[in-house]
């Protein structure tokens, strides 16, 4: 199989803090998702994709300056809509958290740090492949996917309790 690259930056050191194996959580849940998406078959260049591991003022800024929305989010996804070539990698794009936001949901939620931050990676790589949720049956397809996805690494369904979601 083609190689799959993660690069991830640690841009505060608070995940650090909070989840010290955060880099390892997000790189397996890219991994997880990408492989479910490519079924084995990811393309001959093979895949690099940017994981950030940031914070809200980052995050409201990229926010602010790419989807005029002056606030935080938990996560950001900016897909390059490059196509596969075989002579080098498909290069898919950037997914970027950020800490207190995806901190808050996690206890307003009562969910480990750990099983958020996968899922919220999984559902960004989503957004970096094509996958979206602007109408139901996106939002039902997506979801699916994610679950699965997470079962695979052992976190359980994100959306069993409904409340609070903000992706």
């Amino acid at each position: 199989m083609s190689e799959i690259t993660v690069a991830i930056t640690l841009a505060s050191r608070r995940w650090r803090a909070a989840l010290p194996g955060a880099k390892a959580v997000a790189e397996a849940a890219a991994r997880a998702a990408l492989k479910r998406v490519y079924r084995g078959r990811v393309p001959a260049g093979g895949v690099e994709l940017s994981l950030v591991l940031g914070d809200d003022p980052m995050v409201r800024g990229l926010n602010r300056q790419w989807r005029g929305q002056d606030r935080p989010t938990n996560v950001l996804s900016f897909a390059t809509g490059e196509r596969p070539r075989a002579e080098r990698p498909l290069l898919l794009g950037d997914v970027v958290l950020a800490y207190e936001t995806v901190r808050r949901e996690s206890l307003e939620q009562m969910k480990p740090l750990a099983d958020h931050l996968a899922h919220l990676v999984t559902h960004g790589v989503l957004h970096l492949v094509g996958y979206d949720h602007e109408a139901a049956s996106e939002a039902r397809r997506m979801e699916t996917l994610e679950r699965r996805i997470l079962a695979e690494l052992g976190v359980p369904d994100p959306y069993g309790a409904r409340a609070g979601a903000d992706v």
